[in-house]
Protein backbone atom coordinates (compact mmCIF):
# COMPACT_ATOMS: atom_id res chain seq x y z
CA UNK A 1 0.00 0.00 0.00
CA UNK A 2 1.27 3.59 -0.80
CA UNK A 3 1.14 5.82 2.28
CA UNK A 4 1.56 9.57 0.90
CA UNK A 5 -0.16 11.47 3.77
CA UNK A 6 -1.13 11.62 7.11
CA UNK A 7 -4.52 10.68 6.19
CA UNK A 8 -3.35 7.63 4.05
CA UNK A 9 -1.99 6.38 6.92
CA UNK A 10 -4.78 6.93 9.28
CA UNK A 11 -6.98 4.72 7.08
CA UNK A 12 -4.54 2.30 6.39
CA UNK A 13 -4.37 1.56 10.23
CA UNK A 14 -8.26 1.87 10.39
CA UNK A 15 -8.49 -0.69 7.22
CA UNK A 16 -5.92 -3.32 9.36
CA UNK A 17 -7.79 -2.75 12.95
CA UNK A 18 -11.12 -3.82 10.97
CA UNK A 19 -9.81 -6.90 9.32
CA UNK A 20 -8.36 -8.09 12.22
CA UNK A 21 -11.52 -7.61 14.45
CA UNK A 22 -10.70 -5.01 16.94
CA UNK A 23 -12.50 -2.41 18.53
CA UNK A 24 -10.32 1.05 18.95
CA UNK A 25 -10.15 0.11 22.60
CA UNK A 26 -8.65 -3.01 22.06
CA UNK A 27 -6.05 -1.43 19.85
CA UNK A 28 -5.22 1.17 21.51
CA UNK A 29 -4.74 -0.80 24.45
CA UNK A 30 -2.12 -2.76 22.56
CA UNK A 31 -0.14 -0.42 21.09
CA UNK A 32 -0.24 1.60 24.61
CA UNK A 33 -2.06 4.89 23.96
CA UNK A 34 -5.73 5.91 24.41
CA UNK A 35 -8.49 5.15 22.42
CA UNK A 36 -8.75 9.38 21.70
CA UNK A 37 -5.47 9.14 20.45
CA UNK A 38 -5.95 6.30 18.15
CA UNK A 39 -9.45 8.29 16.87
CA UNK A 40 -7.31 11.24 15.62
CA UNK A 41 -4.89 8.83 14.26
CA UNK A 42 -7.21 7.41 11.73
CA UNK A 43 -8.79 10.37 11.22
CA UNK A 44 -5.41 11.63 10.19
CA UNK A 45 -4.43 14.64 12.20
CA UNK A 46 -1.17 15.94 10.97
CA UNK A 47 0.07 15.83 14.90
CA UNK A 48 0.07 12.31 15.47
CA UNK A 49 3.15 11.22 17.12
CA UNK A 50 5.79 9.40 15.31
CA UNK A 51 6.39 6.84 17.88
CA UNK A 52 2.74 6.13 18.91
CA UNK A 53 2.13 5.64 14.73
CA UNK A 54 5.08 3.04 15.12
CA UNK A 55 3.93 1.51 18.42
CA UNK A 56 0.21 1.04 16.86
CA UNK A 57 1.31 -0.30 13.32
CA UNK A 58 3.30 -3.38 15.53
CA UNK A 59 -0.01 -4.12 17.47
CA UNK A 60 -1.25 -4.03 14.04
CA UNK A 61 1.34 -6.72 12.72
CA UNK A 62 1.94 -4.06 10.15
CA UNK A 63 5.55 -1.80 9.38
CA UNK A 64 6.38 1.53 8.30
CA UNK A 65 8.53 1.09 4.82
CA UNK A 66 10.64 4.03 3.50
CA UNK A 67 11.56 3.85 -0.63
CA UNK A 68 13.73 6.55 -2.66
CA UNK A 69 11.55 7.52 -5.48
CA UNK A 70 14.00 10.18 -7.04
CA UNK A 71 17.75 9.61 -4.92
CA UNK A 72 19.23 12.76 -4.61
CA UNK A 73 22.08 13.53 -7.13
CA UNK A 74 25.56 13.90 -5.16
CA UNK A 75 26.49 17.51 -4.45
CA UNK A 76 29.50 17.27 -7.40
CA UNK A 77 26.64 15.72 -9.87
CA UNK A 78 23.88 18.17 -8.29
CA UNK A 79 26.28 20.90 -9.49
CA UNK A 80 26.75 19.47 -13.22
CA UNK A 81 23.43 19.11 -13.64
CA UNK A 82 22.30 22.58 -12.95
CA UNK A 83 25.26 23.75 -15.18
CA UNK A 84 23.97 21.35 -18.10
CA UNK A 85 19.98 22.92 -17.45
CA UNK A 86 21.82 26.87 -17.51
CA UNK A 87 23.64 25.40 -21.18
CA UNK A 88 20.38 24.03 -22.24
CA UNK A 89 18.22 26.60 -22.19
CA UNK A 90 20.64 29.21 -22.92
CA UNK A 91 20.96 27.26 -26.18
CA UNK A 92 17.07 27.07 -26.67
CA UNK A 93 16.62 31.32 -26.38
CA UNK A 94 19.10 31.39 -29.48
CA UNK A 95 17.25 31.43 -33.24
Amino acid sequence: MRIQSIADLGAAIKERRIQLGMDQAALAKAAGTSRKWLVEAEKGKARAEVGLILKTLKALGMKLELNLENPPLPPNMAVAAKAIETLLGTLKKKP
